[in-house]
């Protein structure tokens, strides 16, 4: 299994737009991507500017389809100007 997980930083005028953004990027991801096991969207509680994800993907190849895919390079572009930052990391499970 292989996880990726991301941070985000949404400028505070953006933040109505990107929750709508993201939850269409998480339902594409799970609904056209076979190989998107789960795709969780978290907010800070106290600070509703702060986004993460936890993505689990069958390999690292499917995560580099899933950077391929139009919804997901639609979703990059939209967002890109609503962020302050964005931090990617990914991992390999043992299972």
């Amino acid at each position: 299994m292989f996880v990726v997980t991301v941070n985000f930083v949404v400028h505070a005028d953006h933040l109505d737009a990107f929750r709508v953004a993201m939850r269409a990027q998480a339902k594409n991801s799970l609904e056209k991507e076979d190989a998107c096991a789960q795709f969780d969207v978290c907010y800070d509680a106290d600070k509703p500017e702060l986004c993460f994800l936890y993505e689990k993907y069958d390999d690292a190849a499917a995560f580099a389809a899933h950077k391929q895919t139009d919804h997901f390079k639609q979703f990059d572009a939209a967002v890109g100007p609503m962020l302050v930052s964005k931090s990617v990391q990914t991992w390999y499970c043992q299972e």
